[in-house]
C-alpha cells in the first residue's frame, strides 16, 4: 500500500527521520519523494515525527492514511501507556525515563507509535535515548529487520534504560536509611519527600505500561511472530521486576519516614525531659532564693557578714540532694 501522495515534495515540518529498513539489520534515509512513492514490497518504512509541530500534525491527520482514533492517539499531548489493536493494526503509547542532562528521570517522556506490520509511524516531543540506541544499531547493521523486531527492540531499549534510574533510587533510599539509623536527620525530610515523589511518579506510569505490554503479547497480530512474542514476554517480565522494585522502594521510604519521625520525636522528648529535670531541680532553689529576697523586717542573717555564704551552702546542698534523689530514682 503506497502512502497518500501530497502535492508538496518537501517533507512536513516536524519529520525527524524517514528510514527504510533493508531487512538485514540496517536502514537508509529516504528523501520525501521516495517516502511518497513507497510500497510494501520495498521493506519496512519508519517515519518519526515531533508531534507538536503543526506540519507533522497536519500530515498525520490528513495524508498518512490513518483514521481519527489513530491520528489522535499519535498527537494527543497527554496519554497513559496503552495498547489498542484493530485487526493487524497496532497503536501504542509508552513512557521512558528522561535521561537528558539536567532532567529528572521520573519526568517520563511519552512515545506513541502506530504500525500495520509494514509501516511504523511514531511521534514524540522530547528526545529518548532509547530511540538513539535503536538508530545506532541500525547504523552498525545490527538493528531490527522488520516492523515486529523494530517494535520489540525499541520497547526493550525503553525498559532497559529504566534500570539505572531504579538502582539510583534504591541507593538514595539506602543512604537515607543509613543516615536515619546513624542519627543524621538534618535536612532529611526534604530529600525523603523528593524520593517518595519520584517513586510515586514512576509507579504512575509503569503500572499501566506493564498492562500495555502484557496485552501486546496476547494480541493476535499476524506480523508479530512467536520469537518476537517471547522477547516481548521477557521485556514484560523485566518491566514487572522494576515495578516490584519501585513498590518495595515505596515501602522502604514509608519505613524510613516512620523511623525518622520516631527519631525526631525521641530527640524532642529527650530535650523536653532534660528541661523538665533542670526545671525541677531549680524550682526549690527559686522558691528559696525568692523567699530570702523579700524585703521585710525580721529576715535572719541581715546583720551577719557570713549569712550570704550560709545561704549559698544551703543552695548547693539542696541541689546536690535533688541530684542524688533523681539518680536513685533513675530519672538521670
Amino acid at each position: 500500500m503506497a502512502l497518500i501522495a501530497e502535492s508538496a515534495s518537501a517533507p512536513p515540518q516536524g519529520l525527524i527521520h524517514a528510514l527504510l529498513l533493508d531487512g538485514r539489520g540496517g536502514a537508509r534515509e529516504l528523501a520525501w519523494t521516495e517516502v511518497l512513492a513507497w510500497s510494501e514490497n520495498q521493506g519496512c518504512l519508519w517515519l518519526h515525527f515531533d508531534y507538536l509541530e503543526p506540519g507533522a500534525q497536519q500530515w498525520l491527520r490528513t495524508s498518512a492514511g490513518l483514521n481519527d482514533i489513530a491520528s489522535e492517539g499519535l498527537l494527543s499531548e497527554e496519554t497513559r501507556p496503552r495498547t489498542i489493536t484493530r485487526g493487524n493494526i497496532l497503536l501504542m503509547a509508552l513512557r521512558g525515563v528522561n535521561l537528558q542532562p539536567g532532567a529528572e528521570p521520573e519526568d517520563m517522556v511519552s512515545l506513541r507509535l502506530w504500525t500495520d506490520g509494514t509501516r511504523v509511524l511514531s511521534a514524540r516531543h522530547r528526545k529518548l535515548l532509547s530511540t538513539s540506541d535503536v538508530l545506532e544499531s541500525l547504523e552498525s547493521g545490527e538493528g531490527p529487520v522488520c516492523a515486529a523486531s523494530l517494535l520489540v527492540e525499541w520497547i526493550d531499549r525503553i525498559v532497559r534504560r529504566m534500570s539505572d534510574t531504579v538502582e539510583d533510587l534504591e541507593e538514595r533510599a539506602l543512604a537515607l536509611e543509613d543516615g536515619v539509623l546513624n542519627g543524621q536527620t538534618q535536612g532529611m525530610r526534604l530529600e525523603l519527600s523528593q524520593l517518595r515523589s519520584a517513586s510515586l511518579t514512576l509507579r504512575r506510569w509503569l503500572a499501566p505500561q506493564r498492562e500495555a505490554l502484557s496485552r501486546l503479547c496476547s494480541e493476535p497480530l499476524s506480523w508479530l511472530d512467536e520469537l518476537n512474542r517471547l522477547r516481548l514476554r521477557e521485556v514484560g517480565d523485566r518491566q514487572i521486576r522494576y515495578l516490584e522494585d519501585i513498590e518495595q522502594l515505596r515501602e522502604r521510604t514509608a519505613m524510613i519516614q516512620e523511623e525518622l519521625l520516631s527519631r525526631v520525636s525521641e530527640q524532642m522528648n529527650l530535650r523536653s525531659y532534660v528541661f523538665t529535670v533542670v526545671a525541677t531541680i531549680f524550682l526549690p532553689l527559686g522558691f528559696f532564693t525568692g523567699l530570702m529576697g523579700i524585703n521585710v523586717g525580721g529576715m535572719p542573717g541581715v546583720e551577719s557578714d557570713g549569712a550570704f555564704w550560709v545561704v549559698v551552702g544551703m543552695c548547693v546542698t539542696l541541689t546536690a540532694s535533688m541530684a542524688v534523689l533523681f539518680r536513685l530514682k533513675k530519672w538521670l
